[in-house]
């Protein structure tokens, strides 16, 4: 994973999370009797498993595409000229960036209601060729205090004005060798619009060595691991990679993993015993932490120095001016505005081109569908946020109460987490203090938590400033895919 300085303070100012899982005051005797445990016992982890994909000579039958029929990927005939787009047929248009109100009550631009970035890592190497391998959208609603994140695979299959079908990987470099308006990142730029419909208003790019300096800079970054991953991972980087005896079998998680430069260029960028829908998701792991980083570090009071001691590590159209009027939007967000979504099965389908090259054909309905709930405020997330969840850890499995934090979080859950009286507890549940007792409600959070209705405990508390409080015990399964928390 690559990213830039820019993206991680800019991440940093929209997503304030790091308060949500401060400690808070001691939790007084509970009012319930609970099984426990021994202080050594361990749980039983359940493995991610991410969804599986094999190419083949067809697309699967369902759904059934028709390449010929989808206007991102016109196979018949080549435009000379990016098309003329409907507005009214976009998410947001194009107006021009203002300045940003310090009190935070108006959008940054005049009538426009997000501020979009493209956040792009690419293995660029000195005189040669290279592709942008990761790519995340990062939608900032400002009026809203919410932003999304949406991954890109590299292998999508799109049309690139003025070029051809083409994987949207390859379109940097061609604006680079063509020298398109606005050069790669102009290219991009209108790829994403022709073929999504989101504008794209700023770029960030970072090679492997700029992420590397950014993190250790940043004093390293903390990673929830909710699922253990292995893969092949370099001795030293400054191994040959070529020589296969430099290469072992690693494996991080689960917990709350520390992770400097190499560590997590690692985590996010690997994907031989995975998948790049599987990288996609730890790259958005890695993110979010780095948000919260960032801010713990004291990045507020220190982007001027940051910036000038890491500008020659990226490539980017954002100014020390705009990440300072950025980073007034901090305080008002926290890590539950987020809300992450995933180009993959099954807004994508395997396809294989005449040419024999295995890429990902948009399923255009489903994925429409998906990108305007993307693009649009969500009235979920901040019914979600009036809820206000205790985390407290009853294990000795250190991390526990972050991972689980940090899932309620995905769901757009408040929490905060808080000491626990003790190590010992055998099961996890949910103390549900309302004074309405709503099930739905009280389900949904199991659901997402992945604990059965029977972990419920209902102890309604006026005096109580929480909404519920969320004891993990030995047999919570830490283990979760962000892409089916739903917003």
């Amino acid at each position: 994973m690559k990213k830039t300085l820019q993206v991680i303070l800019l991440a940093g100012f929209l997503l304030a999370g790091c308060g949500t899982l401060a400690p808070g005051p001691a939790q007084s005797s509970l009012p319930f009797v609970l099984v426990t445990a021994a202080p050594n016992a361990t749980p039983t982890m359940t493995p991610f498993q991410p969804i599986p994909w094999t190419p083949t000579g067809t697309l699967p039958p369902t759904p059934t595409v028709d390449p010929a029929a989808l206007t991102a990927t016109p196979l018949a005939g080549t435009p000379t000229e990016l098309p003329t787009i409907d507005p009214n047929m976009l998410q947001n248009t194009v107006v021009a960036m203002s300045t940003i109100d310090p009190s935070g009550s108006q959008v940054l631009n005049n009538g426009q209601e997000t501020v979009n970035f493209l956040l792009i890592g690419s293995d660029r190497r000195p005189g040669g060729s290279f592709r942008t391998d990761t790519m995340v959208i990062a939608i900032l609603r400002p009026n809203e205090g919410q932003v999304s994140l949406i991954s890109i695979p590299r292998d999508l299959w799109v049309y690139i004005p003025e070029w051809d079908n083409q994987r949207i990987n390859t379109a940097y470099q061609h604006g680079v060798s063509v020298g398109y308006p606005g050069g790669g990142a102009g290219l991009l730029k209108d790829t994403i619009l022709y073929n999504l419909g989101i504008r794209i208003d700023h770029t960030a790019m970072v090679e492997f060595d700029g992420f590397r300096q950014i993190v250790d800079t940043l004093g390293g970054v903390d990673v929830p691991v909710s699922c253990a991953y292995t893969d092949w991972k370099i001795i030293d980087p400054s191994f040959d990679p070529q020589n296969e005896n430099n290469w072992f079998l690693y494996t991080t998680g689960p917990g709350l993993v520390h992770m400097d430069g190499d560590l997590a260029l690692w985590y996010a960028r690997s994907r031989q015993k995975s998948s790049d829908f599987d990288r996609g998701r730890r790259q958005q792991e890695v993110l979010r932490a780095l948000f919260t980083q960032a801010l713990q570090a004291g990045t507020l009071t220190r982007i001027p120095e940051l910036y000038n001691n890491l500008k020659d590590s990226v490539e980017t159209d954002l100014n020390l001016a705009d990440l300072l009027q950025l980073s007034l939007y901090a305080p008002k967000m926290t890590s539950a505005d987020i809300r992450s979504y995933y180009i993959r099965p099954p807004y994508v389908s395997s396809w294989i081109t005449d040419a024999g090259a295995y890429v990902l054909l948009p399923n255009e309905d489903l994925l429409r569908g998906m990108l305007t709930e993307a693009m649009s405020a969500s009235t979920t997330t901040v019914q979600r946020q009036t809820v206000k969840i205790d985390v407290m850890n009853g294990t000795s499995i250190a991390g526990y109460e972050t991972l689980a934090a940090t899932r309620l979080n995905y769901a757009g859950y408040e929490t905060t987490i808080i000491p626990s009286d003790r190590q010992d507890y055998a099961y996890s549940v949910l103390i549900d203090k309302t004074a309405t007792q709503d099930r739905a409600q009280s389900d949904h959070i199991l659901n997402v938590l992945g604990m059965s209705a029977g972990s419920l405990i209902p102890t309604a508390d006026p005096n109580s400033a929480s909404h519920y409080l969320l004891i993990l015990g030995y047999d919570y399964q830490p283990c979760f895919k962000p892409e089916n928390m739903g917003q």
